[in-house]
């Protein structure tokens, strides 16, 4: 356990969703496009999984069967070549709502002004997905990120007995490495409020004090699309922190979907998925990022001022009155 006084608590962290949040498509868009796969196919034979499989008395994971079935397309040679280097390359091809990237440099330069630098306060962000990480590391937006939690493919699998000084080999993917569902991306959001992912000495399970973490949920905002992201909004919210709720600015049931979250407490806000400069998404996430640092300064101060011990001064009955 770190101890006392380990982190300043500087840091805003803005924690971005993915699919149908940064990108009107799913991720995978640029994949299929690549290796001429029908994309509705491949969702409506993932949709489909979980009862083909229960009818072998096989329960699996509605949010990352489709990783497996990704893994059956290459085995059964429909996606020739497929490695991690091939995914990352195929993350260039991401397209991403209207202000996306430039609202990841202009909210970080939002505070980058001296009464924030006096007190090296910070902005940081990052993607919590249930999509491809590789894919995300190519994309226009990886030069932004701080972090990025998703799923993970491993190439060449360690053969039993293996020589661990030997590193493995590359090829087409064929395991899954790590994945996150949208019950697990709860964990992510705690090792970056612990700062697992800053100190190496920290894990996800070490108990530290609220008050002691890296990043307290208090300083995180959390923009995500919809109703699985219902466990993320409610750890953010019920710990202060800042959600919003946002869709597709131009499609109706993703605006009542949003609206709904927003009636029913779920999220303080929804908004369209419109980052320009100026729009009131981007207006409310500028304003919500400079509260929070505008707080955090307070709140230094006050802890300071608790911690001075005052010298002595005159007692009022030896001062003399003024004539």
């Amino acid at each position: 356990m770190p101890e006392k006084g380990l982190f300043l608590q500087n840091v805003v962290a803005v924690i971005w969703d993915f699919d149908k949040t940064l990108s009107p498509n799913y991720m995978q868009k640029p994949l299929f496009d690549a290796y001429d796969i029908d994309e509705d196919i491949f969702w409506s034979e993932v949709n489909a999984l979980p009862d083909y499989y229960k009818r072998a008395g096989i329960s699996v994971q509605k949010d990352t069967c489709y990783l497996g079935h990704l893994l059956s397309y290459v085995r059964a040679g429909r996606m020739p070549g497929l490695t991690n280097a091939r995914l990352r390359e195929l993350g260039a091809g991401i397209d991403f709502f209207a202000g996306i990237p430039e609202l990841f440099g202009a909210l970080r330069a939002s505070i980058a002004l001296p009464r924030y630098e006096e007190h090296d306060i910070r902005l940081e962000h990052y993607v919590v997905s249930t999509g491809l990480v590789e894919m995300i590391h190519g994309s226009r937006i990886a030069d932004y990120l701080d972090g990025i939690y998703g799923s993970e493919f491993i190439e060449e699998p360690a053969a039993p007995g293996y020589d661990r000084a030997v590193p493995p080999k590359h090829g087409l993917v064929s395991q899954i490495a790590g994945f996150l569902d949208n019950t697990t991306k709860t964990r992510a959001l705690f090792e970056i409020n612990k700062g697992v992912n800053k100190e190496a000495g920290i894990s996800v399970n070490d108990f530290i004090p609220e008050d002691e973490r890296r990043v307290p949920f208090k300083n995180m905002i959390y923009i995500a699309d919809g109703p699985s992201d219902i466990p993320s909004f409610s750890v953010v919210k019920k710990f202060g922190g800042q959600t919003c709720a946002v869709y597709a600015p131009d499609v109706e049931r993703e605006f009542r979907q949003a609206l709904s979250l927003q009636e029913n407490g779920r999220v303080a806000f929804c908004a369209p998925a419109d980052y320009r400069e100026g729009t009131h998404t981007y207006r409310w996430l500028n304003n919500q990022v400079l509260r929070i640092a505008d707080r955090m300064i307070v709140e230094r101060k006050a802890t300071l001022m608790g911690k001075v011990g005052r010298g002595p001064t005159h007692a009022p009955e030896d001062v003399a009155a003024p004539k």
